[in-house]
């Protein structure tokens, strides 16, 4: 049996990045800020999100940085090789399924919760 679910609530880091390809889908691209659970740890932990299809207009159309998200997906690691020197890259990236505005009006998020794309 494999299980890969990642489960994240955080602060964003800055504005969506959203892409509109010529098929119609859309991606969009978002950065989290997530505090561990210890004291003496000040830093958070930063990850990179990848949202597609009607995830990623929703969060284009209500999330801006420092809102308050919750997000439940995949870990995936993206790939390259580097120009300069060839050498195999890699980058951690959560494949978010579904996205949950946890703010409350106040904080401009619109305060709505459960934003997966079923119910829209």
């Amino acid at each position: 049996m494999s299980i890969n679910v990642v489960t994240l609530v955080g602060r964003v880091g800055g504005d969506p990045d959203i892409k509109y390809f010529e098929s119609g889908t859309v991606k969009c691209q978002l950065t989290l800020a997530v505090n561990r659970r210890s004291r003496n740890n000040d830093k958070p932990d930063w990850f990179n999100l990848e949202l597609w299809g009607k995830t990623a207009e929703v969060a284009g159309n209500y999330v801006r940085k420092g809102s308050l998200i919750g997000v439940k997906g995949s870990l995936k690691f993206d790939s390259w090789s580097d120009r300069q020197t060839g050498t195999l890259r890699s980058s951690p990236v959560i494949n978010v399924e579904q996205l949950e505005l946890l703010g409350s009006k106040r904080d401009g998020d619109g305060g709505m919760s459960d934003m997966s794309p079923d119910n829209f």
